[in-house]
């Protein structure tokens, strides 16, 4: 049996609502077909973009978008995607799949999209193959209110005002794919860049980002943080959850209970991470006014049979939705140092939220826990008293709509006991659950509604305590009133 003691007065800070940030990121059907159709497809859309998607993605309360990379990011040149669309330079995806990239989703469509979601910007410039004057007039082009060259070509392009840009990226895995970089270099060159990401709206100040560690990097955190903190308001992390080896991806469906496992352990090591990358943060920004931004994470596993090995697309199930929860719980753990956070990926491509095929649209168990991790935006986090099973996870948070207490019980056979102990009379108390009958139940285009939320009925509240069976392989969130 598990037991949490719930106490008001213990508070880790805010939860950022950008811990629950997507990525899109021009790979594979993410972009196209996902997200972008055209005004032209039979495919429901407001320009040009799918309306299905977008109703869904809503549901979820998408906080900030980031594009158009990942690995494109450092070879995207922006002034290919503006223009008419007939006219726009065709180039070839050098880094998924060899594909033609038509060029026809660039700026204006992203801030269509982003408008259209209601959410925020996070762009991630080009420092690998990119200039630093390509990058500054980028920067120029999208948020200048002014009479200047790019403001005038975005107006020309159809977009007189500006837009506002919250998040900017200098780079992304400058240590890999982003221009197999060492720190020191890297490190000199983003003081150089961002000094040319300029605040033209001293209103809304563009928060930079640097490129941070692959996985445990910790000289590369080091050497950042030692020669550019003062210059950056956050840097990137970037951790996948595997399976087995990064060489040897392990199957989405049909796995056998010992991967079940291993990529759980996998996620878990989130945990281990940010607490010893805030180490290394700490000698150097101990204000914790530098954020960690975990732009990349998610299970990374072998993509579906008879598919393109350069799209990425995988299938999502129940063991997802695992991977989800202990992870945001991981994050709300550490919201002091932890800023933000971009799940891999948005639409079909790694962990999504979303997979379609043609007119079809499914919701995945991934995207059931985004919804039901909602209220966590923007709440306090609550420093509890745990004594949890060895295979439950657990978050509590308190906002303006009361308690949410979200439960994971990663068991494939043993139901969890949990009492919750509140300082104040519990007055109300629902509840909705994910659960999955197998280690793989997934939704598909045959059946799209074979993994989805329910209302939670295994709960009781009497005075200060709320008790509650979960259930293996499920995913609970209880609203308390107290």
């Amino acid at each position: 049996m598990s037991k949490i003691i719930v106490n008001d007065q213990r508070q880790r800070g805010k939860i950022s609502k950008y811990l629950y940030g997507q990525f899109a990121e021009h790979l594979g059907r993410c972009i196209y077909e996902g997200l972008w159709v055209g005004e032209d497809s039979s495919i429901p859309n407001v320009n040009g973009i799918r309306s299905d998607v977008v109703a869904a993605l809503k549901d979820i309360k998408v906080p900030v978008l980031r594009w158009p990379g990942g690995c494109f990011a450092d070879t995207y040149h922006w002034q290919d995607g503006i223009g008419p669309r007939e006219t726009r330079k065709k180039i070839v995806n050098t880094n998924w799949g060899g594909v033609v990239e038509n060029n026809h989703f660039g700026t204006h469509e992203f801030f269509e999209l982003v408008k259209q979601l209601g959410t925020e910007a996070y762009i991630n410039g080009n420092v690998g193959s990119g200039t630093v004057q390509e990058m500054s007039d980028w920067v120029e082009y999208m948020t200048f209110d002014g009479i200047s060259p790019m403001a005038d070509l975005r107006a020309k392009n159809g977009h007189e005002a500006p837009w506002d840009v919250k998040f900017f990226g200098v780079g992304n895995e400058s240590w890999g794919c982003g221009g197999n970089m060492r720190p020191e270099y890297y490190s000199d060159l983003y003081r150089q860049y961002q000094t040319f990401v300029r605040n033209y709206n001293n209103d809304k100040p563009i928060y930079k980002i640097a490129s941070g560690p692959n996985i445990d990097d910790y000289h590369w955190m080091d050497v950042l943080m030692r020669n550019a903190a003062p210059l950056m308001d956050g840097i990137s992390l970037h951790h996948y959850a595997l399976a087995s080896e990064w060489e040897d991806k392990r199957p989405a469906l049909g796995f056998p209970e010992n991967e079940w496992f291993s990529l759980i352990k996998s996620a878990q090591k989130m945990d281990e991470l940010i607490s010893k990358h805030s180490t290394i943060m700490d000698k150097y920004d101990p204000e914790k006014r530098v954020g960690l931004i975990v732009d990349e994470w998610g299970s990374w596993l072998a993509v579906e049979p008879g598919t393109n090995p350069g799209f990425l697309y995988q299938q999502n199930t129940i063991r997802d939705a695992m991977i989800a929860a202990i992870t945001l719980h991981i994050f709300q753990k550490h919201a002091d140092r932890v800023q933000m956070a971009n799940i891999a990926q948005m639409v079909n491509v790694l962990q999504a939220m979303i997979l379609t095929d043609g007119d079809k649209m499914i919701k995945t168990p991934t995207y059931y826990v985004f919804k039901m991790f909602v209220d966590h935006q923007d709440a306090t986090a609550l420093d509890t008293l745990d004594d949890l099973a060895a295979t439950t996870s657990a978050s509590v948070s308190k906002s303006a709509n009361g308690y949410l207490v979200s439960l994971c019980n990663y068991s494939l056979d043993a139901a969890d006991e949990i009492s919750l102990e509140f300082d104040r009379p519990v007055t109300a108390l629902t509840g909705e659950i994910l659960q999955g009958a197998t280690m793989d139940q997934h939704n598909d285009f045959t059946t799209p509604d074979a993994v989805h939320t329910v209302a939670f009925s295994a709960a009781t509240h009497q005075a200060h305590t709320v008790t509650a069976t979960i259930p293996p392989m499920s995913v609970v969130t209880l609203h308390v009133q107290a």
